[in-house]
């Protein structure tokens, strides 16, 4: 799997981790889904109050969401001319996330790898809108969560 993952920090968070680590937590999943495209993606990191607002306008939800995911739905006369195929975007709050993790007993990075790999599921048309397609979600990101090292999110806390 080939992707190009494009960060942008926009928020004056404590913590977020480094690109490469992010890159590598995105093809873990990737590679799971046997992928062979060359793609991009990008991952934001936003404050609560974006992410806030982000949740409000784009899920009709009144809090924000810890990640939140944008797949790019474009003709395949344009993706056909451009060196990566855009995927979309990922946007995930810290601020949540450090409360999540602490709240679940997870660590930051086991709890940030989760909700990247789950966003990048997203991307790729994985959804978790009942019971068997949530099931083969979850097992995609236990997978890739273990091939990193990190414990299943499902058992923890």
């Amino acid at each position: 799997m080939n992707v190009t993952v494009e960060i942008s920090n926009d928020c004056d968070y404590h913590w977020v981790p480094e690109e490469d680590v992010c890159a590598s937590w995105i093809k873990s999943a990737m590679d799971l889904v046997d992928t062979q495209r060359i793609c991009s993606i990008s991952l934001r990191f936003v404050d609560e109050a974006e992410a806030e607002s982000l949740s409000s306008q784009f899920r009709g939800q009144a809090h924000a969401a810890n990640v939140l995911s944008f797949p790019v739905e474009l003709p395949a006369a344009v993706t056909e001319n451009l060196q990566a195929e855009p995927l979309g975007d990922v946007v995930i709050c810290p601020a949540i996330l450090e409360r999540e993790a602490g709240e679940q007993g997870k660590t930051h990075q086991a709890h940030c790898a989760h909700l990247l790999i789950h966003g990048v599921l997203h991307l790729l048309g994985y959804q978790h809108d009942d019971n068997g397609r949530a099931e083969a979600m979850e097992r995609l990101e236990i997978n890739a969560l273990e091939s990193l090292g990190f414990p299943n999110p499902y058992l923890v806390g």
